[in-house]
């Protein structure tokens, strides 16, 4: 087990430093903004979706490596899913990081998303690991106020 939390904790460190789809989108159907007021985490999702299915997804904005990391693997899970399947996936990681710990089946279905299993342990954590995930569902479902679940 300790192999794999150094394994995930490579994971964050890497997202954190060289977030994966980190950009503006200036083309993009919906966006949305998220803050996390206990932190000062500030996030925008952009995305697009055709047909009902995400045909590109990014982010913008300031924050922990938590959040940052987040944000980056998420991008890179959504990338050509149904939106059907970005909410069963935010519900999957919402309970990953908000259950008991040990949630190794719901840690297997998440592939590198299981990095964030460890978050449990520090509820304080759970708002920078899931900051992301709350402005994409507000951006699916076109909210236009600031998220800040």
């Amino acid at each position: 087990m300790s192999d794999l939390r150094e394994l995930y904790q490579e994971v964050i460190i890497d997202h954190s430093k060289r977030p994966r789809n980190f950009h503006v989108m200036p083309d993009a159907k919906q966006i949305s903004v998220g803050h996390n007021p206990l932190c000062g985490d500030k996030m925008t999702v952009f995305l697009k979706v055709d047909d009902g299915r995400i045909t590109d997804v990014s982010f913008d904005g300031t924050g922990c490596a938590i959040s940052m990391a987040s944000a980056s693997l998420m991008t890179e899970s959504l990338k050509g899913k149904s939106v059907a399947e970005a909410v069963q996936l935010f519900g999957m990681f919402h309970e990953l990081v908000t259950s008991e710990p040990g949630q190794i089946k719901i840690a297997e279905a998440l592939g590198k998303l299981a990095a964030f299993a460890g978050v449990c342990e520090f509820p304080i954590r759970v708002k920078c690991a899931s900051l992301a995930w709350h402005t994409l569902r507000a951006a699916l479902e076109g909210k236009q106020e600031t998220t800040t679940e």
